[in-house]
């Protein structure tokens, strides 16, 4: 029970959630049993999200922005496009692998609300592919990708890639080989952006 003093806010709500998440699955875990680890009643926590698929969509949308906000510094960083966009994917593939290596049972519950938030996955797809298109046409500037439209090649690389950081192959993430495998992609990817378009 979480000390009266403390004020209740939506992001210990949220971290709240995710425990109870991770302790009875998405299909057991209640409103109730939020507001019970917190030391506070329901109606407290429905004033924070007016109902409970809103707070399952918002701890949905927590967990997935953790993965932007960690690729967000690559963006930024003072290497130069092919650097960047190496490190940028290696990070993805290596922040999704953990998420389900780490805490498989949090990451089964989120493959479900996921599921159930298509408008979160969308905007999470959208931000990552935004990143990516900003170092893509950052490459396109300085002619290190010398790419007409860097959205549409960001996409490509994005869906191209997509073993390595979508869900749904999780289970090969640990194979033997996946990192050459890995490693083969990118290289070709890298390859097929730095030639001229004809």
């Amino acid at each position: 029970m979480a000390p009266p003093t403390e004020t209740l806010t939506a992001e210990r709500i949220l971290e709240a959630t995710e425990d109870v998440l991770r302790r009875y699955g998405p299909a057991k875990a209640t409103v109730v049993d939020v507001a019970r680890a917190l030391g506070v009643s329901h109606g407290s926590v429905y004033r924070h999200f007016r109902t409970k698929a809103a707070l399952r969509e918002a701890v949905t949308k927590r967990w997935l922005d953790r993965t932007c906000q960690q690729l967000a510094g690559i963006v930024d960083s003072g290497g130069g496009p092919e650097e960047r966009l190496r490190a940028w994917l290696a990070a993805l593939f290596e922040a999704k692998r953990h998420k389900a290596g780490d805490d498989p049972e949090l990451f089964a519950t989120y493959t479900v609300l996921t599921d159930e938030n298509v408008a979160a996955v969308a905007e999470h797809i959208a931000d990552l592919s935004g990143q990516l298109t900003r170092i893509i046409t950052a490459g396109a500037g300085s002619g290190t990708f010398p790419v007409p439209d860097p959205a549409a090649a960001a996409r490509a690389v994005f869906q191209a890639t997509g073993r390595f950081h979508d869900p749904c192959y999780a289970r090969e993430w640990t194979r033997p080989g996946i990192d050459e495998e890995f490693t083969a992609v990118v290289d070709l990817l890298v390859r097929g952006l730095s030639s001229p378009s004809p």
